[in-house]
């Protein structure tokens, strides 16, 4: 890619696969609730963190490389509700980046996640054309505050132990 080092997109791929493997790991644990839908999105953690110590641009490339790959193997329907969710995530952990600052990680996270709960009641109740779907949002966003604090904190930590990458195509990861 132009514009990217060798290094960079070394760095990218790193990320990229660490993002990957979590995911097919969490997919294989039993889930943390009896609710569906619930859990913990330890992914989110990198992508998290892409969008801080990269900036929007290769985080995106980030989140969007986890999700195609993710969806080759889960199968099914996730891609459509990893998109969205994702997508939805990403943009509004973008927004409150930019509103809050660096410094509140785990609150854009928090947003971010409840945002990507949002995104996939969306796809629900587009793909089985029920609203009714919409009444379990609530729950969602509860435990999209729980996990976005979780996978937000664990990225304000990487973010404060990790040397910050330098620029694209500059030395450094």
């Amino acid at each position: 890619m132009k514009g990217f080092s060798a290094r960079r997109l070394t760095y990218l791929a790193v990320l990229t696969a660490v993002a990957l493997t979590i995911f097919v790991i969490e997919a294989q644990l039993p889930p943390l609730a009896p609710i569906p839908g619930i859990k913990l999105g330890l992914a989110n953690v990198v992508t998290v963190y892409a969008v801080f110590a990269l900036g929007p641009g290769q985080a995106g490339l980030v989140l969007l490389a986890r999700v195609l790959l993710g969806s080759l193997f889960a199968g099914g329907m996730t891609l459509f509700y990893s998109l969205a969710g994702g997508l939805c995530c990403y943009l509004v952990t973008l927004a409150a980046w930019r509103l809050l600052g660096a410094k509140l990680v785990w609150v854009c996270s928090m947003l971010g996640a409840m945002a990507h709960n949002a995104g996939q009641i969306a796809v629900a109740v587009a793909i089985t054309r029920t609203p009714a779907v919409a009444a379990y949002l609530p729950i969602l966003l509860a435990s999209g505050i729980v996990t976005g604090l979780f996978t937000g904190l664990c990225a304000q930590f990487l973010l404060s132990r990790l040397p910050k990458p330098g620029p694209p195509g500059r030395r450094g990861p």
